[in-house]
């Protein structure tokens, strides 16, 4: 009896490609070739990011320093995130192109499975999933007349839905040095450019009247928005910044009842809303309160009393929280149990950040990770 063949519709099929993970999907390019430039279309793009926003397909990585210093290299440690293996370190990567910062890098995103690297004016964009890194060109924005110096700060990434885009926004001061014999003070303003992937190139966008600060602990970028802490003429305030529009709006900080002298407050991604964390600055017995931003802030819930912990570090599947604790050691909170469960990972204080990002394949024009001598070493037991 001869075999009976039976064709799978390409619908279907490129349905089942769209739920396996990268790496696999980076092994059946080869395949076929309709295979390989299905893949790159960005019907499945979105679909496979879909699938995984769906299940709650999540990464982890963890930047940190080792050393005693925070002159020692940073680098970021991929985590297991199979409940079995208690997020243990897979890979410790290495990126050259940072080496000689001073944080090695400051870490925005992620925007849809994208991270932007920077410090000072290096910027990069870098997806993890499909290992494509690339190193943003330099600003070609024109800088005032007389400047003595120039200093980069606060960077946003974020995609812009219409047009398909992906944005980096990235304030810059200019300062102007001191000059008696002209009667000239030392002064400074303020410049922002925005990158364009599409385009490849910067361009200078109008100044908000308020001066965004500090580096994001959490990943500040939802849906469509980037915010920063910010500071007005007599107050501190949320600066948001519309990927679509690239304008710039304000809005309040919620009422907590307290001070950001006393206070530290991050914001957050949390479940699609933007969200605020607030914990007091000093002491070791630390509370825990998470504001979230749904047409007016409201107290979506708090921690209570955790002994021997430092700060928050990001939330993980089911509500739970990972934490830096008093010995600088990464441990995750369970608030139904509220167990405090050891990961046997360690830094230097205060420098470890968490990455929660979902795999893509959002093209990035850049290089591979191999032609960037990025260094991915897998991890033995001494490594973490």
């Amino acid at each position: 009896m001869p075999e009976t063949r039976v064709e799978v519709p390409e619908m279907v099929m490129l349905e089942i490609l769209s739920k396996l993970p990268v790496k696999s999907l980076t092994r059946f390019r080869c395949v076929c070739k309709p295979w390989c430039s299905s893949f790159q279309t960005p019907h499945f793009i979105t679909k496979h990011q879909q699938n995984n926003l769906h299940n709650n397909n999540l990464n982890l990585l963890l930047k940190r320093c080792q050393g005693n210093t925070h002159d020692d290299i940073y680098y970021l440690s991929q985590l297991s995130t199979e409940k079995s293996q208690n997020f243990s370190v897979q890979h410790n990567i290495h990126l050259p192109f940072f080496e000689d910062c001073w944080y090695a890098p400051v870490v925005s995103g992620p925007c849809n499975g994208l991270l932007c690297l920077h410090d000072a004016d290096k910027v990069a964009l870098w997806n993890p999933s499909t290992r494509e890194f690339k190193t943003l060109p330099q600003s070609t924005v024109q800088r005032p007349p007389l400047v003595d110096s120039t200093s980069f700060g606060c960077v946003g990434i974020g995609f812009d839905s219409q047009s398909g885009d992906y944005k980096v926004v990235r304030f810059v001061t200019n300062y102007f040095e001191e000059n008696e014999d002209e009667g000239l003070m030392g002064d400074w303003n303020h410049q922002v450019e925005l990158y364009s992937l599409k385009s490849d190139s910067w361009k200078e966008i109008s100044v908000p009247g308020v001066q965004p600060y500090g580096s994001p602990l959490f990943n500040n970028y939802v849906n469509g928005f980037y915010y920063w802490q910010a500071i007005g003429d007599s107050d501190y305030l949320i600066l948001s910044f519309d990927m679509v529009n690239e304008k710039f709006s304000t809005l309040p900080l919620p009422e907590f009842g307290g001070s950001l002298a006393k206070y530290y407050l991050e914001l957050l991604d949390f479940n699609g809303l933007l969200g605020a964390i607030v914990y007091p600055r000093e002491g070791t017995d630390k509370s825990f309160d998470l504001w979230v931003m749904n047409g007016s802030w409201t107290k979506q819930f708090r921690i209570d009393s955790l002994p021997g912990v430092e700060r928050p570090l990001g939330f993980w599947k089911n509500g739970e929280l990972f934490l830096e604790s008093s010995d600088h050691e990464l441990v995750l909170f369970d608030p139904s149990t509220r167990e405090l469960k050891s990961l046997d990972i360690h830094a230097y204080q205060e420098t470890m950040q968490i990455i929660a990002y979902v795999e893509s394949l959002v093209p990035i024009n850049g290089r591979s990770e191999r032609e960037e001598l990025i260094i991915r070493r897998p991890a033995g037991d001494a490594s973490n």
